[in-house]
């Protein structure tokens, strides 16, 4: 009885009831009653998407219904995830997917790879990261990544015999979730917070990352060692073995499929090329993704129906990202962000020549920023006061912001990072099934990586004052 009063959900709503109650009671002189509303909001939004005592797009919806009450912010701020790009990117990627699996493409893709990743379990998992985290080279989109590979991911599950709720099929679907977006933040273009770090470091201090220098300085650590972390806690964690006896043949289809995989093929080549060249002709990557959806549900032409639609569109999951991105965007509009910037800044023990100690403040900065503005809050709220962080540890600039990085690419709960949700909600599975890997890889992330990704800082001199 006491056990089921007492559950970790309760436990934490209460806690975070009392400490609403503390603040509102005796609130903080450095808040504006604006920032003081806006953070208890905060607090119980996160606190329930972090235990899912709620379904989260119920919690985006009471996050939307109180922020307007409370009049925190503008309509406009706080619905502004309904006119993100990424959250169209997200319906986008939805709709391809549609096609890729009612085409067969993806059958026919997984019969391919079939033969070289289907020989074991490690084998698969190993595979599917490798492949996910290559592909981030020449997609810039971690949406567009997950949404070419998941169908194919889930064709591999069923050669396999990895039925619904397995924990090969759930193994399968985190490989290519976390293989698509955790490696690649040590790519510069092909995640969202890389990029807006990048064009706000260059704004306001004009700097300019190299792409070779960005990929020497991250991917040895956080790209190629945490793309094998994952590929091991997967194995480890979800064992399976596939039925050979499962495995079929699928490279001959019947001529109407294979003429409607051509026409996706077109479809998908085109807006790849889009997507690789997007810095020649300026067009956001979520408005090709949205041209192709377009054409895919054109009647007749098309290779979605208006039923299949109807009935494999997940409107909650588009809720549930417009919550977190429009909290992103009330973190940063209130002020609030900066408040929390500001006073861990304070707080942090930063000096010159403390090179440990600073690198592991600032990466814990990034860190815990991001549970509460989401990833892409991150460098929006750290970059503007990377001056005067490099004036308090004696690193330059640039050498501050990258830290961030570092921060960033730790993720603790899955709601800090939308591609996560996405890939789990595109494969049919729960998305708390996450918090069985980035569990135990944020702690081995403190415990080993972070220190040696400060023994690579120091032999390619990043400390030099």
């Amino acid at each position: 009885m006491l056990t089921s009063l007492f559950t970790p959900s309760r436990i934490a709503l209460l806690l975070v009831s009392i400490i609403a109650a503390t603040l509102l009671f005796n609130p903080p002189a450095i808040m504006t009653s604006v920032q003081l509303y806006t953070l208890i909001i905060i607090l119980f939004t996160l606190t329930l998407w972090a235990t899912s005592a709620l379904p989260e797009f119920q919690t985006s919806l009471l996050f939307f219904l109180f922020a307007i009450l409370l009049e925190v912010a503008s309509p406009t701020q706080i619905f502004s995830g309904f006119s993100s790009g990424a959250l169209w990117l997200i319906f986008a990627g939805m709709v391809i997917g549609m096609a890729i699996t009612t085409s067969g493409l993806s059958d026919r893709i997984a019969s391919y790879l079939g033969h070289h990743l289907e020989r074991s379990y490690p084998w698969l998992i190993g595979g599917l990261v490798l492949t996910c985290t290559l592909i981030g080279f020449v997609m810039p989109s971690s949406i567009g990544r997950l949404v070419m590979m998941i169908p194919i991911g889930m064709a591999l599950a069923d050669r396999c015999g990895f039925h619904a709720g397995s924990k090969g099929r759930t193994g399968v679907a985190m490989a290519v979730t976390f293989g698509c977006h955790l490696p690649t933040f040590s790519i510069l273009p092909s995640n969202i917070p890389n990029m807006v770090m990048v064009g706000s470091a260059e704004t306001i201090y004009g700097l300019h990352f190299s792409y070779t220098d960005y990929l020497l300085l991250h991917f040895p650590l956080l790209g190629a060692v945490k793309a094998a972390l994952i590929a091991f806690l997967i194995i480890k964690l979800l064992p399976a073995t596939p039925e050979k006896a499962a495995v079929t043949n699928n490279l001959h289809q019947a001529p109407s499929l294979r003429a409607k995989q051509r026409k996706l093929s077109i479809v998908l080549i085109t807006a790849l090329a889009f997507w690789l060249t997007d810095s020649w002709h300026g067009i956001n990557p979520a408005w090709v993704g949205l041209a192709a959806a377009c054409f895919l549900l054109l009647p007749k032409i098309g290779m979605v129906d208006h039923a299949t639609f109807n009935k494999q569109i997940n409107f909650s999951m588009l809720i549930f990202i417009a919550g977190v991105l429009g909290l992103g965007a009330l973190v940063n509009s209130s002020g609030l962000g900066k408040l929390l910037a500001s006073t861990m800044e304070h707080i942090l023990p930063l000096s010159p020549g403390s090179d440990w100690v600073n690198f592991l403040s600032l990466t814990g900065m990034s860190f815990f920023t991001g549970m509460f503005s989401t990833l892409p809050g991150v460098p929006a709220v750290l970059t503007p006061i990377a001056s005067d962080l490099a004036s308090q540890t004696g690193m330059t600039v640039q050498a501050v912001i990258m830290t961030q990085v570092v921060g960033f690419s730790t993720i603790l709960f899955p709601y800090q990072s939308g591609p996560l949700i996405v890939g789990m909600q595109l494969a049919r599975e729960p998305a708390m099934n996450l918090l069985k890997i980035t569990i135990p890889l944020t702690l081995i992330s403190w415990a080993i990586l972070i220190p040696l990704d400060y023994l690579w800082w120091q032999a390619l001199d990043m400390f030099t004052h």
